[in-house]
């Protein structure tokens, strides 16, 4: 094979999973043309991953939108299209794409398993999403092994974060950074703000840690609302930073602290140590894959209510996650690390 695409239709966490099937697929077809279809906004993940030759990106427009990009799929004359979505839309650009080879996860046994010419079978329950996705390789008799996501900066974004952190008088500053997220995809996979405000207080006083706190502009005034109740004045970094510049200075953290989503799975990917905050989706699917990681998850069963309404109260899995816990788990990380002296 010589020209493969690859669809993941999802969001930035799954994109950024994904690529050890890049990576595996170049090992294993060293001279393909690799094409990846992502939704718009996940882009970035993959700029500079040399495993990959070129991404198209998938808009929300209506139908004359779509034809158009299914046209420009068409031209393009792939021999195989590897979905990755286990979803109808990315399905049904899979079965329209005029390849020959389509392989895709049909778990729900729906319709568009007619779409695929072959259905990839997941791993074990509960197998991590990359192991899961790496098993839509097997009918190319490839047994992948398990890998590790990797995300690509350049020297521009470095030079960006650099000013940032410049702009916001934390450059040549003593003491680890550590970047907060406190802001989550569902309101229900969030931890208190106040006890994010409580453990940077913690952090300062224990560790002499400089915390940032991260997010997009929608999560401006969540992160604002962490740096009112916190008397240690954390800075907000939400919404002042786009994607790879975000990702920057992550790379220059010596933690991670926060939920599951993607700015968590981008720490890891960046080797950044990460204390992962689980409440209703499982870490044995979706935890973090790096060199350190410390996950906090209380088990809870959360099918009979999840999305959109928790009827948990003050006991829901978030909230049953103590300040405690994670500044242990942090406290462990910092004191295991040898190169925090190396960190901004």
């Amino acid at each position: 094979m010589t020209n493969i695409l690859i669809i993941k239709l999802r969001y930035i966490g799954d994109v950024l999973l994904a690529t050890p099937v890049l990576r595996t697929l170049r090992e294993r077809f060293p001279e393909a043309r690799l094409t990846m279809a992502v939704n718009r906004g996940t882009e970035e993940v993959l700029a500079g991953n040399p495993d990959v030759q070129e991404v198209l990106v998938v808009e929300k427009g209506g139908l004359a939108e779509h034809l158009r990009f299914l046209r420009d799929v068409r031209r393009r004359r792939f021999d195989a299209v590897i979905d990755l979505t286990d979803g109808d839309r990315a399905a049904i650009l899979a079965g329209l794409s005029g390849a020959p080879l389509r392989i895709g996860f049909n778990e729900e046994h729906r319709w568009r398993g007619l779409l695929y010419t072959t259905t990839a079978q997941v791993g074990p329950s509960l197998a991590h999403r990359i192991e899961q996705d790496l098993a839509a390789l097997l009918p190319l008799g490839i047994e992948p092994k398990a890998g590790q996501p990797k995300l690509y900066l350049s020297r521009e974004d470095d030079e960006r974060a650099a000013r940032l952190l410049e702009e916001v008088g934390l450059a040549g500053a003593q003491g680890p950074l550590v970047m907060f997220q406190p802001g989550a995809r569902y309101w229900f996979k969030a931890w208190p703000a106040e006890r994010f405000a409580v453990l940077a207080d913690r952090l300062a006083e224990s560790f002499g840690c400089r915390v940032v706190i991260g997010g997009s502009g929608q999560e401006q005034k969540l992160a604002e609302e962490v740096r009112h109740q916190a008397r240690s004045a954390p800075t907000v970094l939400a919404g002042r930073t786009p994607l790879r510049t975000y990702a920057a200075v992550l790379k220059r953290c010596a933690l991670f602290v926060g939920s599951d989503n993607g700015p968590m799975h981008m720490a890891a990917a960046l080797g950044v140590p990460v204390v992962a905050l689980f409440g209703p989706s499982n870490p044995d699917e979706w935890g973090p894959r790096g060199p350190q990681s410390r996950v906090l998850y209380k088990g809870l069963d959360c099918r009979r209510c999840f999305h959109p309404t928790c009827e948990r109260g003050e006991e829901s899995c978030m909230k049953r996650i103590s300040v405690d816990e994670v500044c242990a788990a942090v406290g462990a990380l910092l004191e295991s690390r040898e190169r925090i002296g190396e960190r901004v």
